[in-house]
């Protein structure tokens, strides 16, 4: 498979491109491993995802393009346009860090190729780090983080019956890997387990320290306790997914702002309706702390069914025995 790309998606000042990029997969303990790594005093990872290397993918970043009504035209992120206006923007996520190994965490990274393609054509070799989740467990933790975005409005079953692919597409890992395997050395790539993490956090931490090439010794053993992210869920989930679907089209209101090519100003409406509709949302059924309820039996046995095919062979092309534990 060709890595040829546009010129304009090769930076000019590769000094200035991080020195690794955890992507992905979703859910599955980014969060947490960005958390640690961040307490590394020779570290230095942007607090917000990015997703620059993809943020055209529509399938991706949906949220990430914007039509004006008025003008009858999209809005979107276009290196081709003002490839300046955008390297800008993603260079500028890593000036605090001149004098620090850089780093940054993007979750769809993993599942989209057109990434892969993009950082393989770079002057500066990026490593890259992907965490792997049992893949029924991962789908079942995105969907609630959909939930709580306001993108899904039925229940788990109902979403997996009528749109399967929002849940599904980013724990077909197999494919995800040959197709990132196609563009990097393996070498040049770190596959770990969300459950090893859980399981040795120490450990698996000192695993991909040892391949960014840093010591251990600055890591308090506080700092491998750490576990970021704790998702809270709605009070009522039924009262959240109707709100989802009566004002689902508020869902990208977080990036107006903070791309490179922002929403029109008509949308500055759309933003003050919705903080105000979330601001109401949580006083009526706010997020709390509580326990996520257990995935019916029968939609694991499902799942696992399928994703037992899909995945198959995925010990082999990793050197793990990530299909062994998953599906014992």
């Amino acid at each position: 498979m060709s890595t040829e790309v546009s010129k304009n998606w090769i930076s000019k000042e590769p000094e200035k491109l991080p020195d690794f990029i955890i992507g992905g997969a979703m859910k599955s303990g980014t969060s947490t491993l960005h958390a640690i790594l961040d307490r590394h005093p020779d570290l230095y990872i942007p607090e917000e995802e990015i997703g620059f290397w993809d943020c055209d993918n529509i399938s991706e970043h949906f949220d990430f393009s914007f039509y004006d009504k008025g003008r009858k035209e999209w809005i979107f992120q276009d290196m081709e346009k003002d490839p300046t206006a955008m390297w800008n923007w993603y260079h500028t996520k890593f000036a605090q860090g001149e004098n620090f190994l850089k780093g940054e965490d993007s979750t769809s990274y993993l599942a989209s190729a057109i990434a892969g393609k993009r950082i393989a054509a770079q002057q500066k070799k990026i490593k890259l780090v992907f965490l792997l989740r049992q893949p029924s467990r991962r789908c079942y933790s995105h969907y609630f983080h959909l939930l709580r975005a306001g993108i899904v409005s039925t229940t788990f079953e109902k979403t997996l019956e009528y749109n399967p692919n929002l849940l599904l597409k980013r724990s077909l890992y197999k494919e995800q890997l040959e197709a990132w395997y196609r563009y990097l050395p393996k070498e040049q790539i770190k596959v770990i387990l969300f459950e090893d993490l859980v399981a040795d956090s120490k450990k698996t931490v000192q695993e991909v320290c040892g391949f960014l090439g840093i010591s251990t010794d600055k890591f308090s053993e506080e700092d491998y306790k750490i576990h970021a992210n704790k998702a809270k869920l709605p009070l009522s989930f039924g009262l959240h997914r109707l709100k989802n679907r009566l004002f689902r089209s508020y869902g990208n209101s977080f990036y107006l702002s903070s791309l490179p090519f922002k929403a029109p100003k008509s949308y500055k409406n759309r933003m003050l309706l919705a903080k105000a509709v979330t601001r109401i949302s949580k006083m009526v059924n706010p997020l709390v702390e509580k326990k996520t309820p257990s995935m019916r039996p029968t939609t694991k046995e499902f799942l696992d069914n399928y994703f037992k095919r899909e995945l198959k062979g995925l010990d082999e092309l990793t050197g793990l025995d990530a299909y062994s534990k998953w599906f014992k």
